[in-house]
């Protein structure tokens, strides 16, 4: 079996779950191409086949389109089949010559399947795999289905007619999908994220130094994170005496905007910004932390939550879609609703209050189920199965 992935670049080293999935599917005799707009990083796991180059240059750019048009020349059945299934779609000639250029690394491929990473970089490509007699899959994140057809509606509806099959994770962001066109009797199948569990694992439960709790987020600077409300939260707690202190593991532009929040909010000296940090130091961090926040306003599914909770962390998160298919409410961590910095105070010292026994029951069972049903090698045999089952 032959398997084109495409993504925007190569995972970088960090990103475990392309890499996984890569290893997984070559550890059982798949032959996977990754398909990419560049390859900065030298990535060797597979071969990448790069994009046709766009220059500013008019006159380079018209040696570039040229030349590939030569190059396509022994495919020249794709790309008449690929035309046609254009013309169909009631795409103008213009935008057909343009289309065949950016997509000529696709159509002179030889697959099985053709998988877009992200929903959003099939756009402009949609019939290439029915051109190159291949089946088409794309995976949902949070940004394909909760952002971007809020900000382009109907963005998707070619898409719906040729694809094959999705890869989602979580339930949310497929009846999102379904909201946005998708037909309900597209096959689908349900692979969650997953982490290393030999990584993320902790040997200490740090329950006793609650006199001073630790507080840990890890998340981009962006507002869909919640942390205007998770910091309104925190100066409730603060103006009610309770001593801690919050770090905040990420980058982003709001950095500014967050940072200025709380300090109007009297927490200048309670909130640490420690930036954009590798996965060892993120485990370092979480070692010293106490309780794990995630206080988003939507979230596809997150796997910082499932690296807290793996590390033995009381993890509050809110209830925002795929979060309440990650935390399973009063067993592995609480769900507390969104834009409720009260609420969110109030569940923060209800577990500060909790018995060392009842915390370490909800660690434990949290631990049990993300090392049962997260783990990567369980991640590897799914995406297996997705390619083999018949549709």
């Amino acid at each position: 079996m032959r398997i084109g992935i495409v993504l925007s670049q190569p995972p970088a080293y960090s990103e475990t779950f392309f890499r996984s999935k890569i290893r997984g599917l070559q550890e059982n005799g798949v032959e996977v191409h990754l398909f990419c707009q560049n390859n900065n990083n030298e990535f060797k796991l597979c071969p990448v086949v790069i994009s046709p180059r766009v220059s500013k240059n008019p006159f380079l750019q018209l040696w570039f389109f040229i030349k590939e048009f030569v190059l396509l020349l022994p495919y020249l059945s794709t790309l008449l089949r690929y035309v046609n299934l254009e013309r169909a779609e009631r795409t103008g000639w213009m935008q057909v010559f343009k289309k065949i250029y950016l997509n000529a690394h696709l159509l002179k491929s030889k697959l099985d399947w053709l998988h877009f990473g992200f929903t959003t970089m099939a756009l402009g490509s949609e019939t290439v795999a029915k051109a190159i007699g291949a089946k088409m899959a794309v995976s949902f994140r949070g940004f394909d289905m909760v952002v971007y057809p809020v900000k382009n509606p109907g963005c998707y509806n070619v898409l719906w007619k040729h694809i094959d099959k999705v890869h989602t994770i979580s339930n949310y962001l497929l009846n999102l999908a379904i909201k946005h066109g998708m037909p309900k009797n597209t096959p689908f199948e349900k692979i969650t994220p997953a982490i290393d569990i030999d990584l993320f694992q902790s040997n200490s439960s740090n329950y006793s130094s609650l006199e001073k709790p630790v507080l840990v987020t890890t998340g981009r600077l962006h507002w869909i994170k919640g942390y205007q409300s998770t910091l309104e939260a925190l100066a409730i707690l603060k103006n009610e005496g309770t001593d801690f202190t919050y770090k905040i593991i990420g980058e982003g532009k709001e950095y500014e905007r967050i940072a200025f929040a709380a300090y109007q909010l009297g927490l200048k000296d309670c909130v640490q910004f420690l930036g954009k940090l590798p996965h060892a130091e993120v485990k370092t961090e979480l070692e010293k932390a106490n309780i794990y926040l995630q206080y988003s306003i939507q979230e596809g599914f997150c796997n910082a939550v499932l690296e807290a909770q793996a590390m033995g962390k009381l993890c509050i998160v809110s209830n925002a879609e795929g979060l309440t298919e990650n935390i399973m409410h009063g067993q592995t961590g609480w769900v507390v609703p969104k834009y409720s910095p009260y609420l969110l105070a109030e569940r923060i010292k209800k577990v500060l209050l909790m018995a060392d026994h009842e915390k370490s029951k909800i660690t434990q069972n949290a631990v049990k189920r993300v090392r049962e049903e997260f783990n990567v090698q369980k991640q590897k045999r799914e995406f297996l199965e997705f390619y083999r089952r018949k549709i």
